[in-house]
């Protein structure tokens, strides 16, 4: 008698899949205008990651792109294992979108209204559609206005109903284009714990942002994408080690003839005073800041900080500042 043969285990399905993605637009009759080409980039479930770019990258594309608002030119999308261009109607079931802005929302209808509107669109059940629409006014801070209509809400305000709109569903995948823009600090925050909630209970975000801190933050991997063309994809911790191959050390209370011993230590590319008192040395990984570290503290000096480029200096090392504005 034969022995059963083991089950074999199937691999987890991709949360969003991008191969060989190419999307050109006709001006004046030519199609001479490329707004995304050859991109390849795979999410996995329960990943939050940020689409970092100048404005006319290609971000806003690639995500209407994902949310079938338009075809690919050319290369395949796949959104939980369904096609983009094929299987539209299986992709807006597992998909939420937040593009933002007065789009999408009825003014002259309270909160609750618009929301019950959206469920109603997904066809959940009258006792349902109150229950998530209840849940998620209170999860975006709204519950105190939900019977308002949306003409007098702030900018931040009508985010937060965007949010709950693209939770409606409950969707494995979220995509949220500039979700925080307009939101006071406090909103802000709120919206960062609400993007943890969803990673911790298995969703996927995709977000656009041009708040570095923000993506920083929140995301276990980031894209930079420029004309169209993804540059890099790699976690906010990584991608400093990827682009530079030194360390910052700022120390407060050096001397001239310090600095000067510094900067002709071998490993050291530059030793500057950013502010009085202050001094940034940038020196190679290894025996250049070992080096560096030994001749401040032989001088007596303790307040030491070693850090690694920031994202920001990383976007501008790779694309510069064409189009770019960080958020304070």
């Amino acid at each position: 008698m034969n022995a059963p043969s083991p089950t074999r285990k199937r691999p987890p399905v991709k949360a969003i899949e991008i191969q060989g993605l190419n999307r050109s637009y006709e001006v004046k009759g030519k199609p001479d205008h490329i707004a995304l080409k050859d991109v390849n980039l795979t999410i996995p479930q329960g990943e939050v990651h940020s689409l970092l770019g100048p404005n006319g990258a290609g971000k806003t594309t690639l995500c209407r792109i994902l949310s079938t608002v338009l075809l690919p030119t050319s290369g395949s999308v796949r959104v939980m294992g369904h096609d983009v261009a094929k299987e539209h109607h299986r992709v807006k079931k597992c998909l939420g979108v937040v593009f933002g802005g007065d789009r999408g929302l009825y003014n002259q209808l309270t909160a609750r209204q618009n929301l019950n509107f959206w469920a109603s669109m997904y066809e959940l059940g009258r006792a349902q559609r109150r229950r998530r629409v209840t849940e998620l006014l209170d999860r975006v801070g709204l519950a105190q206005r939900a019977d308002e209509a949306v003409q007098g809400f702030s900018r931040g305000m009508k985010q937060r109903l965007h949010l709950a709109r693209g939770l409606v569903s409950s969707p494995a995948v979220l995509i949220l284009d500039e979700p925080t823009v307009g939101m006071d600090p406090v909103a802000a925050r709120d919206f960062r714990d609400l993007v943890r909630e969803l990673r911790a209970d298995g969703h996927t975000v995709l977000m656009t942002t041009h708040d570095m801190p923000e993506a920083a933050e929140l995301s276990d991997r980031v894209s930079f994408i420029d004309n169209g063309e993804l540059a890099l994809t790699e976690s906010p911790d990584v991608i400093g080690n990827i682009v530079s191959s030194q360390e910052r050390i700022d120390v407060r209370g050096m001397t001239d003839t310090l600095r000067r011993r510094a900067a002709h230590i071998p490993g050291v590319s530059s030793v500057t005073e950013t502010e009085p008192g202050l001094t940034r040395i940038e020196a190679e990984f290894g025996e250049a800041v070992r080096d560096v570290l030994m001749l401040v503290i032989e001088a007596g000096i303790t307040d030491i900080t070693r850090s690694r480029p920031s994202l920001e200096e990383v976007y501008l090392h790779l694309i510069g500042r064409r189009g770019m504005t960080v958020a304070q």
